[in-house]
């Protein structure tokens, strides 16, 4: 069994992309074949992954929209692992989409004849709730949450949490919660220790919660190197064994 991983959070900057491009990367490493697929428009991930957006001629956006069944344009082998990138034309599919015939089922139909030559497929959604992320929910597996570690970041789950419940509820019955993961925590901050404490006492009778990524700056340069961070000069010993610490968790989902 495949196991496609949506990393789903409506807000931005909760650290998405940095946590598909590791963790695929750490899965990888364990053995694991890897498909990573950038679902948002910003095309941060296909970024990290040392490509250029504008520059590609093809990318998911025209697999999406295709009426003529075209496979997803793919690039194998980027630090171990396969990629479907996207650019700033992937904002045209929410649109485009509106009207097509079972559009909640278009990743899900683009994705199935690539599940036999992958263990995981890593979707980074979009930060929003929109019909990008919806597609992507219901072509899932599971669902990963990365969780800013401030109070705002939590009170903003409810939104989250009805969307899922609203996809499993129709679109997915099988879909699950892989776990939460807190982000950007700083055991130094007051504020931070007690968000975390709330997202353990909220959130933990529907999935784990992972131990929470510490706020580094190893993590953010990373990004310019469009690596993984384990490939970087400047590596965080403790983020690592983090990430993989993960890893082996989600492999328990196979």
């Amino acid at each position: 069994m495949t196991v496609v991983i949506s990393l789903f959070n409506q807000a931005g900057g909760v650290g998405k992309s940095t946590l598909t491009q590791n963790l695929g990367y750490h899965l990888s490493q364990r053995g694991h074949k890897v498909l990573l697929v950038d679902m948002d428009p910003q095309a941060s991930l296909t970024t990290f992954m040392g490509l250029e957006p504008a520059d590609l001629e093809k990318t998911l956006y025209d697999a999406l929209v295709s009426l003529e069944e075209e496979p997803i344009a793919l690039h194998s082998n980027l630090q171990g692992m396969d990629l479907a990138p996207a650019n700033i034309d992937l904002a045209n599919a929410e649109q485009e989409l509106i009207f097509a015939e079972l559009r909640e089922f278009r990743l899900k139909e683009v994705l199935a004849p690539l599940l036999p030559n992958y263990d995981f497929i890593l979707i980074d959604c979009p930060p929003s709730l929109g019909i990008l992320s919806q597609i992507s929910l219901v072509a899932s597996t599971h669902v990963l949450v990365p969780i800013q570690c401030q109070f705002k970041a939590l009170k903003g789950t409810d939104s989250l949490l009805k969307t899922v419940a609203r996809v499993q509820r129709k679109l997915n019955r099988t879909l699950k919660f892989a776990g939460f993961f807190p982000t950007m925590y700083s055991a130094s901050n007051s504020l931070d220790q007690r968000t975390l404490q709330s997202i353990s006492e909220q959130l933990s009778s529907l999935a784990p919660i992972f131990p929470p990524l510490p706020r580094a700056t190893a993590v953010a340069e990373a990004a310019e190197y469009g690596k993984p961070l384990a490939l970087c000069p400047n590596k965080n010993q403790v983020i690592l064994r983090l990430f993989d610490e993960i890893a082996q968790q989600l492999e328990c989902l196979l």
